[in-house]
């Protein structure tokens, strides 16, 4: 799996492993880490001083704007609709669809397993929870969570606890 010459890399990008990505066509900002087995696509841009992690696929039509966190194996898609093939039968090529952009705002975090579907934009700040499925956009500083994807919370209460630690179970205190 290569970093193909046609990639923009900007200063003191890190890539844990460059024979383990597969990066082609897209600008990766500065200061920028990439984990292993990461798959990039042509025409994606991603801002500075983001993580993207292990296992993460980010296809054509993805912006990614400064300090984003890309958990492990987030998918990111574009074609609400995809097919391997036209109506006749034959191969589709890129002439057969559109490409449906999606944007990831400054600072938002989007956890491990996340399916982010095109079309949407996730908001600045946002956080998006390990495993959602989200099919429409994220407002800014909200935390959304689930299959489909739901808010459920504004991160300026994150630092707020929602029950008191004598409500817990002693498993859960420490």
């Amino acid at each position: 799996m290569p970093i193909n010459n046609d990639v923009k890399l900007g200063s003191n990008v890190k890539i844990f492993h460059p024979h383990l990505v597969n990066l082609y066509g897209c600008t990766i900002g500065d200061e920028t880490k990439i984990g292993t087995f990461v798959e990039i696509q042509k025409n994606v841009a991603i801002g500075s001083r983001c993580k993207v992690s292990s296992h993460t696929f980010i296809c054509e039509g993805v912006v990614i704007e400064d300090e984003v966190f890309v958990g492990h194996g987030v998918m990111f898609t574009n074609d609400l609709y995809p097919h391997a093939t036209n109506q006749d039968g034959s191969l589709q090529t890129e002439a057969d669809w559109s490409v449906i952009e999606t944007r990831v705002k400054r600072r938002a975090s989007i956890g491990s397993n996340a399916t982010i579907l095109p079309g949407v934009t996730i908001g600045e700040n946002a956080i998006v929870g390990a495993g959602a499925v989200v099919t429409c956009d994220v407002p800014d500083n909200t935390t959304v969570v689930g299959v489909p994807a739901r808010i459920v919370g504004n991160i300026r209460d994150a630092h707020e606890p929602r029950v008191s630690l004598s409500e817990l179970p002693k498993q859960y205190v420490s």
